[in-house]
């Protein structure tokens, strides 16, 4: 395998135009809920938006902080029932070893993701692999399980903080 270009890195250049990519994936967002009939409310709008914000991955508590003004406080049960909206729909990711979330890179396609999980700089790439998704299947049939749920989460270092420019 020849080294991958930098046009390559699945992981997002943290200084690009955040608001135009969380504008993309709230007009995605808006046209997927339709065409499924999915009810995509404020609310619902307002989680996706703040996990799209920082490319990072984030947890139910800091969008609840980030969402509380005040003396205002939205209620912990209200932001799972969106994100678990959000998951349904294929529009974010849970990502388990970090108890957080990501926007779907890929909403409306039908997709297996695993992501690379950078340990120094946390940030997470989300890639889609069909052959690995096979091969797990394969190895679950062979010793007789049934697979209900695959999540691949691999941890290291990014190209960038691998080559010292992060973190």
């Amino acid at each position: 395998m020849s080294d991958p270009s930098a046009d390559d890195d699945p992981f997002p250049d943290l200084a690009h135009d955040h608001a135009r990519c969380v504008t993309s994936a709230l007009a995605r967002a808006e046209q997927l809920c339709l065409a499924r009939g999915a009810n995509l409310t404020g609310l619902r709008r307002q989680v996706l938006a703040l996990v799209w914000e920082v490319h990072r991955p984030v947890g139910a508590y800091d969008l609840i902080e980030r969402m509380s003004t005040g003396q205002r406080r939205v209620a912990p049960a209200t932001v799972y029932r969106a994100l678990d909206f959000l998951r349904e729909q294929g529009l974010v990711h849970r990502i388990d070893s970090l108890n957080a979330f990501v926007g779907c890179a890929s909403p409306g396609r039908g997709h297996e993701a695993q992501f690379l999980i950078c340990r120094s700089c946390r940030n997470v790439a989300e890639i889609s692999d069909p052959d690995l998704a096979d091969v797990l299947e394969r190895a679950a049939a062979r010793a007789g399980f049934r697979l209900e749920q695959r999540t691949v989460e691999l941890s290291g270092l990014c190209r960038a903080c691998a080559e010292g420019a992060r973190g």
